[in-house]
């Protein structure tokens, strides 16, 4: 059977991969979902049976509602601005009933192992025992599940428990404990703030610098605040999948943004936390509205980083020595594809090289949804990565040759280096109204491409009927 009459494979039933199953059924695509849990939602379901959610049962999404909905089925109007993840879950369940896409979802299937077929396609075995071939292969597996440990680890033990952000679930059996948190990030923050309620001492290790955004900035929420400087064209149409997004330049939104943080929070090394090293937004902020006053009030206390582990001590790189019950590693995720080989289809460093962030260059059945890491909300730009896929499916966009992708991707690691560093939680680092005009416009030369690919083959049979009647 040729690859072109099969089904298309999703990895994933959560926010990319929904997204992605209901574009593909609404242009006609066939296709069949693999999800390992019982359900809609990936990492925003509680203890997903999937084994993979990192969802702690505090949390909220820094995300305001606006900006982390479909663009044709509307966050119910109830919904809190920051929604509890109960609600974002059952927004998802709404979402895919709506659309029908469930019946197209293999629920507790597991996919172990994917393998290019010669001749274009993909053979797909599932924890059933079953083989599939499929005519291309759509990753959503998404990049907040795998746990990232310290590498080289600390040296010393530690007597104490160990812990990665992962596994927390609630505050409960830590009452009693003298905790270190270690890391910066949005989880390390909701976390260290919940325990600092109830803890006898919460410490929190922190590398390096960053800045602290809090979720609402002089009446505006702060996801809603980085400006795009595009043709007015080009703008409404990214707006209508960023509601709220800013209109002037992006320069200035970001200048006008430095600046109502800093009046309206001071300098974060007042609160005892060290000086960012880099300009606000030129690597991804941690939001909180909390951590700043937990730390006026001294319920949190602000290390370095670990030096050595001693026992039931930490040493910290200042040389200072803390009694610790607990460490919770707060330290990111990898990037992990487990069904595929790891000679094929690997991120070393948490880079995968991608053009426009969705296609492979080496097999152009192999696309990703969702792998980037906005400055905002993921939704809009999988929904409209899912639109370009299927464009591409359905033979209405063409992609440029190797040469041309493998320099635009090469100029897309260089920007994000240039701005973000070599840190491997920048690699995936994304603009949202930016990345969005992207796409858009990659959409409309892709068609230009298709039609011109079209013409070229057509001129080829002409050319071939006239000399073979000749």
């Amino acid at each position: 059977m040729a690859a072109s009459s099969l089904k298309v494979c999703v990895i994933g039933a959560g926010a990319s991969g929904i997204a992605a199953c209901k574009v593909l059924q609404q242009h006609g695509i066939v296709f069949t979902c693999y999800e390992a849990g019982d359900r809609i939602g990936g990492n925003w379901v509680y203890e997903n049976t999937n084994g993979m959610s990192s969802a702690y049962r505090s949390l909220h999404i820094n995300s305001c509602k606006a900006s982390i909905q479909y663009s044709d089925f509307p966050v119910p109007e109830h919904y809190p601005e920051f929604p509890h993840h109960s609600q974002i879950a059952s927004y998802f369940e709404s979402y895919a009933e709506h659309f029908g896409i469930k019946r197209h979802i293999r629920f507790r299937t597991r996919v172990l192992l994917c393998e290019p077929v010669p001749g274009g396609g993909w053979e797909v075995t599932s924890d059933d025992g079953q083989k599939a071939l499929y005519r291309a292969v759509l990753v959503a597996n998404g990049h907040h599940w795998s746990p990232h440990w310290p590498q080289p680890p600390f040296s010393g033990t530690f007597s104490g428990k160990v812990m990665h952000s992962h596994d927390y679930r609630t505050p409960e059996g830590l009452e009693d404990k003298r905790v270190l948190i270690v890391g910066f990030g949005n989880s390390a923050m909701d976390i260290a703030v919940e325990l600092s309620r109830i803890a006898p001492r919460t410490i929190l290790s922190v590398r390096r610098g960053f800045h602290v955004v809090p979720k609402r900035i002089c009446g505006r929420t702060s996801d809603q605040r980085s400006g795009v400087s595009l043709p007015r064209r080009v703008l409404r149409r990214v707006r209508r999948l960023v509601p709220g997004l800013r209109t002037t330049p992006a320069w200035l939104d970001r200048f006008m943004l430095r600046t109502m943080v800093r009046l309206q929070q001071g300098d974060v090394s007042a609160y005892g936390l060290p000086q960012p090293d880099h300009k606000l937004l030129h690597a991804h902020p941690t939001i909180s509205s909390e951590l700043l006053g937990r730390l006026a009030h001294g319920s949190i206390q602000v290390r370095p980083n670990i030096q050595s582990l001693d026992g039931d001590h930490v040493v910290f790189n200042d040389g200072s020595r803390e009694p610790v019950d607990v460490i919770i590693f707060c330290t990111g995720y990898r990037i992990d594809f487990p069904f595929f080989r790891p000679e094929l289809i690997s991120a070393p460093n948490n880079e995968l090289p991608l053009y426009g962030r969705v296609f492979h260059p080496d097999y152009p059945d192999l696309l990703f949804i969702g792998l980037l890491q906005p400055l905002g909300s993921i939704i809009p730009l999988a929904e409209l990565q899912s639109e370009w896929v299927a464009d591409y499916l359905s033979g209405e966009c063409g992609l440029p040759g190797d040469k041309e992708m493998q320099t635009a991707i090469r100029r897309e690691r260089e920007a994000v280096r240039k701005r973000y560093g070599n840190a491997p939680r920048h690699t995936m680092q994304v603009d949202v109204g930016p990345y969005a005009a992207m796409v858009m416009q990659e959409r409309k030369r892709g068609a230009a491409r298709a039609r011109q690919q079209t013409a070229a083959e057509a001129g080829l049979v002409k050319a071939s009927v006239t000399a073979s009647n000749s």
